[in-house]
C-alpha cells in the first residue's frame, strides 16, 4: 500500500501549491465542491505516516486540510478554500536527485465564482482516474463533481430471537470529528467505545450487533440510518464526544430527535453534527428522492416515545456511574436519528475540550465502565419490552 510521508503547502506570487510525498506512484481523481469552496482529491487506499494530530500551516488560498479513508479502497484529502479557486496544474513527479519519494503536486489560482461553478461537472461516484505509468512524471487528473448514489433501504427483515442493536461510532476517515485538548480525535474514541460495547452485548447472547463502521472510514449520515433500517434494528445508538467553547464544561448527555431543540447548545451541536457529510467532501446536491422520507418530518410518534423511554433509562444509569450534564436528556434535529421506525439516541460521552473528560475517554478502564453502563441500560430497556409482550 502506498504510504503518505509528508504534506506541505506553499504560497507563491500567483498560485498556492499543495505537495504530498508518497512512497509510490498513485492514481488520483480531483473534485471541486462549492458552498463552502473545497478541492477534493481521491486516491487508492493509502497508509498515512503523518504525526499525530498533523495539520500543515495554511497559506494563500487555503484555510483547512483533512485526510482519511473515504470508503474501502479510496483515501481522500479535502482542502478548504477561502474563496473560489481554479486547479491550474496537477502533477505526479517521479523521484529525482535528492528527492527519494514520488510527489503529488497541485497548483491553485484565484478565480471567479462563475468559473468555479462552471468547472463542476455532474459525475458518478468518484473512482481514481486511470493513470498510465508511461505518463510519469507528469500525470493529469480529471476534474469532476462527486455524486454519491444512495441505496433505498428494503423492508425490515424477518426478526430472529435476538434483538438487533446498531452501534454508530460517530465520524471516521476523512471526517475526524472534534479534536481534544491533547490532540485526540473524536472518531478514534467513539470507535473504541463502540467496539467495547459490541463485545459486551454479544457476550450476553441476547443481541445481534451491527456496526455502521468497524474501522477508520467515512460513512455518510444517510447511509448510517439506512444501515440500521436494512438490519431491521430494534435500537440505534450513535456515539459522540463533543467540544465546547467553555473548557470547564464536562459530563455526558443523551439526545433524542426533535425538530425543536431543547436549548441553543443542543441546536448548535445538531448543526455541527449534521455537517459531517459536508466536512468529508460529500456532495449534498446528490440527495435522492428515494430517501426524501429521511429528510422530511417522519419521526413516528411510537418511535419517538420508545427513544425517549430508552434515553431516560440511559440517563439514570449514566448519572450513577459518571458525571452528566445538567438536564442530561436533550432534544435536537440530528439527521442520524431520523429513521422513522427505529428507536434511536445519540450519546455525547463527554467533552474533549475538557481535560478531565478527555483524559477519561482516552482511558480504557473508563471506556469499559461506560460500555458496561450502556449495556445495562440496553438490558433494562429490552427487559421491559419483553415483559410487555408476555402480558
Amino acid at each position: 500500500m502506498p504510504v503518505v510521508q509528508s504534506v506541505r503547502i506553499g504560497e507563491h506570487p500567483d498560485y498556492t501549491r499543495f505537495v504530498m510525498e508518497l512512497s509510490d506512484q498513485v492514481e488520483f481523481n480531483l473534485t471541486t465542491l462549492a458552498d463552502p469552496y473545497r478541492v477534493v482529491v481521491d486516491f487508492p487506499e493509502l497508509a498515512w505516516q503523518l504525526p499525530k494530530g498533523f495539520n500543515p500551516r495554511m497559506y494563500g488560498a487555503l484555510s483547512g486540510f483533512r485526510y482519511g479513508l473515504f470508503k474501502t479502497g479510496v483515501s481522500r484529502i479535502v482542502l478548504d478554500a477561502k474563496s473560489p479557486v481554479q486547479i491550474k496544474n496537477t502533477m505526479m513527479l517521479a523521484p529525482r536527485g535528492q528527492v527519494k519519494n514520488w510527489r503529488f503536486v497541485m497548483d491553485l489560482v484565484p478565480t471567479s465564482r462563475a468559473n468555479f461553478m462552471a468547472m463542476m461537472k455532474p459525475a458518478e461516484y468518484p473512482t481514481p482516474a486511470s493513470v498510465s505509468a508511461a505518463a510519469a512524471p507528469n500525470v493529469q487528473g480529471n476534474v469532476e463533481q462527486a455524486r454519491v448514489p444512495v441505496m433505498t433501504p428494503p423492508k425490515k427483515p424477518n426478526k430472529s430471537s435476538k434483538h438487533v442493536v446498531v452501534l454508530d461510532a460517530g465520524h471516521g476517515g476523512v471526517d475526524p470529528g472534534a479534536s481534544g485538548v491533547s490532540g485526540s480525535y473524536e472518531k478514534h474514541i467513539t470507535l473504541a467505545i463502540a467496539r467495547e460495547l459490541r463485545d459486551k452485548l454479544e457476550r450476553t447472547g441476547r443481541y445481534k450487533v451491527v456496526m455502521t463502521r468497524d474501522r477508520d472510514v467515512f460513512i455518510p449520515l444517510r447511509e448510517r440510518t439506512a444501515i440500521a433500517r436494512r438490519a431491521g434494528a430494534d435500537l440505534f445508538i450513535s456515539l459522540h464526544a463533543d467540544t465546547f467553547k467553555d473548557r470547564g464544561v464536562r459530563g455526558a448527555s443523551v439526545y433524542t430527535l426533535s425538530e425543536r431543540a431543547s436549548d441553543k447548545e443542543a441546536q448548535a451541536l445538531a448543526d455541527r453534527e449534521n455537517k459531517a457529510d459536508l466536512i468529508a467532501g460529500f456532495d449534498l446536491t446528490s440527495t435522492s428522492d428515494d430517501l426524501s422520507f429521511i429528510l422530511l418530518d417522519m419521526a413516528q410518534r411510537d418511535t419517538k416515545n420508545q427513544s425517549s423511554r430508552f434515553a431516560e433509562t440511559l440517563v439514570k444509569d449514566l448519572s450513577t456511574s459518571s458525571k452528566v450534564l445538567r438536564n442530561p436528556h436533550r432534544f435536537a434535529g440530528f439527521a442520524v436519528l431520523k429513521a422513522p421506525d427505529v428507536p434511536a439516541v445519540l450519546i455525547e460521552l463527554g467533552f474533549l475540550s475538557n481535560k478531565y473528560d478527555e483524559r477519561a475517554l482516552r482511558s480504557k478502564s473508563h471506556r469499559t465502565k461506560l460500555a458496561e453502563t450502556i449495556k445495562t441500560s440496553i438490558n433494562r430497556y429490552f427487559n421491559r419490552i419483553e415483559e410487555a409482550n408476555r402480558s
